[in-house]
């Protein structure tokens, strides 16, 4: 399906409340961005490197044109960003300042929002939440496509409880933090999907009940388990691994961000 470039997350495309994710065969340019967001979020791109499109055209052997379409996708999530003259490259992880304020922000914002989502949701979104929860079960212990899947399932899932306030521009402020997809780039190698999966149900729970204060509370305990799976792979024996792709990285930049343990591959020709 087409998609606009100002959506800011894809899962599914941001899809309508009713629509359900593309049947197969896939466009190659959705081919490309899955298997991109997967070594993106899974960290076998690893933050900071070179994003070699010649070696992943030989890689995924399609032409080199859907895969630039694909990054562009993902520069609109923050996940990489283009260099002029140089090419693309994986964004850093966020620091230990960007999530200190990005929690911050969404603790303020995000468990008011529930419980007026749990007031106004129309039925047919609270029926997508439910579908879509099930659907990210189904992902929950997949492979990294399937990771990579979740993730985007928790922003369409944030999205939608957004969406079901009824006031925009608390959309359009969730929308713009960019964030789930960079969290669960922590989280990989985690149980953090089936922690996640139980934590969704009891928000979902409280909004099919139209329970404002369960559905706060249920946001709230959500967003600070989320902090708490974040601060236990930021200690200093447990970062985050960086499992290598060969053909599509190089070594991590270190102009920006934390320095990594382990180098990538050498640069392949763009």
């Amino acid at each position: 399906m087409s998609r606009n470039p100002g959506e800011p997350f894809p899962f599914a495309r941001l899809m309508e409340v009713n629509e359900q994710r593309p049947s197969y065969p896939r466009s190659l340019v959705e081919m490309a961005y899955e298997q991109l967001l997967s070594m993106l979020v899974t960290m076998k791109i690893p933050p900071g490197a070179h994003i070699g499109i010649e070696a992943l055209a030989r890689q995924l052997k399609i032409s080199q044109t859907p895969i630039r379409e694909a990054l562009t996708l993902l520069e609109a999530q923050k996940l990489a960003y283009k260099i002029p003259n140089v090419g693309f490259r994986a964004a850093n992880l966020l620091t230990p300042e960007d999530i200190d304020a990005l929690f911050e922000i969404r603790l303020m914002i995000e468990p008011a929002m529930a419980a007026l989502a749990a007031e106004r949701a129309s039925e047919e979104t609270l029926q997508a939440l439910v579908s879509l929860s099930h659907a990210m079960a189904e992902a929950a212990d997949g492979n990294d496509v399937a990771y990579a899947q979740f993730a985007e399932g928790d922003a369409r899932l944030h999205h939608l409880v957004a969406t079901a306030s009824g006031n925009r521009f608390i959309a359009e402020a969730i929308e713009g933090l960019h964030v789930h997809l960079h969290i669960f780039r922590f989280l990989v190698n985690t149980n953090a999907t089936r922690k996640a999966l139980s934590e969704h149900q009891v928000l979902i729970d409280a909004l099919l009940a139209r329970d404002a204060a369960a559905a706060e509370a249920a946001m709230r305990a959500h967003l600070h388990a989320s902090r708490q799976r974040m601060d236990s792979v930021m200690t200093a024996d447990h970062e985050p691994e960086l499992p290598v792709d060969d053909t599509a990285t190089a070594k991590p930049s270190t102009r920006r961000g934390r320095p990594r343990r382990k180098a990538a591959a050498t640069d392949p020709a763009d």
